[in-house]
């Protein structure tokens, strides 16, 4: 649900009250190139091209189309290169890892991202699928 102004118009800029379960429709629905079951939401080459560098904020830390990508390992240290994920307010996060076909999600949390996914990682799969 969108947050509005006193004048009633949405504040898309920020503000978006989402569940659990919405953030990780979002995140499953990247992990499938953009299809909602059967159905193609999003084109598959806007979401390709979402998740490669657009930006660099510091040194080894890019940003693609409102993703924060792990290009050069350094985002999410000891995840995949492929891994991407999505921060919002109150340490809501996405983490999206193709190669193991997963989607994480973790909120209000002060602890460390991409220790919290490899933990889970680690739970669900050997860690041999761990790069």
């Amino acid at each position: 649900q969108w947050q509005r102004s006193p004048l009633g118009l949405v504040q898309a800029g920020g503000g978006l009250g989402l569940r659990s379960r919405d953030l990780l429709k979002l995140g499953q629905l990247y992990l499938d190139e953009g299809k909602l079951g059967k159905t193609q939401v999003l084109p598959k080459s806007w979401v390709q091209q979402s998740v490669k560098p657009h930006a660099r904020m510091d040194e080894g830390i890019e940003y693609g189309y409102l993703w924060w990508l792990n290009t050069q390992g350094k985002n999410y240290p000891g995840l995949p290169t492929t891994a991407y994920g999505a921060r919002g307010a109150g340490s809501n996060t996405i983490t999206i890892l193709p190669e193991q076909d997963l989607v994480v999600v973790w909120r209000w949390h002060a602890g460390n991202e991409a220790e919290f996914v490899k933990r889970v990682v680690a739970a669900i799969k050997p860690t041999s699928m761990m790069r």
